[in-house]
């Protein structure tokens, strides 16, 4: 029997405590063996993210004292855009045994037919997802349904809503507001010894 693998993948622009929850939560309630931390590379999705290596840096910072999850580079390695569906593929070739399990908050089960080829991502993992930002479990649900049609096999997790986000944590530090109770210690300290985000 394969290992069971989750993947956090994102820009984490930067890395916060709401992702690290959302990927214990997966890995205690969907019984995975560990997590990839995968920070994107240039994302065909966003503009203006901090360079690559010094997101890498800081997801590395804040995994450190978590032996279950493990950095994968091979999306900020990429060049050019980088697009789960070939992350997925690459994955599926070079660790055919694994079942892989992609964990992501409710705005993105949203945007997913906007991704592309979603059907074949469908095909290649397990969507798990957690509520965020203004959906209720209801309309969670509906959407679900409508991508399970598509081929989707969706976990939903028991998890409190986590309202912070990486943009909002932006706005404080060019605020000069304390963002220590929202992100990890180390973290806290690269953004201040690298000057991150005191200007837009």
């Amino acid at each position: 029997m394969g290992k069971r693998v989750g993947i956090m993948g994102g820009t984490f622009n930067p890395v916060h405590y709401g992702h690290l929850r959302l990927a214990l939560t997966a890995q205690e309630q969907v019984l995975l063996d560990k997590v990839l931390f995968m920070p994107s590379g240039k994302s065909y999705m966003k503009n203006n993210v901090l360079e690559t290596h010094k997101r890498v840096d800081m997801v590395a910072l804040a995994i450190e004292e978590y032996p279950q999850f493990e950095l994968s580079l091979i999306e900020a390695n990429k060049r050019g855009n980088t697009y789960t569906v070939e992350t997925l593929q690459d994955l599926a070739k070079s660790t055919p045994d694994t079942k892989y399990f992609f964990i992501i908050g409710a705005d993105s089960l949203f945007q997913m037919e906007q991704w592309k080829c979603p059907e074949q991502i469908f095909q290649l993992a397990t969507l798990v997802c957690a509520v965020r930002d203004d959906y209720t479990l209801d309309t969670i649900h509906q959407k679900g349904e409508a991508l399970s049609k598509l081929g989707a096999d969706i976990i939903y997790l028991n998890t409190p809503k986590w309202d912070v986000s990486s943009t909002t944590i932006r706005a404080m530090v060019r605020q000069g507001m304390p963002i220590h109770d929202l992100v990890p210690p180390k973290v806290v300290y690269y953004i201040e010894q690298e000057h991150l985000y005191e200007e837009d």
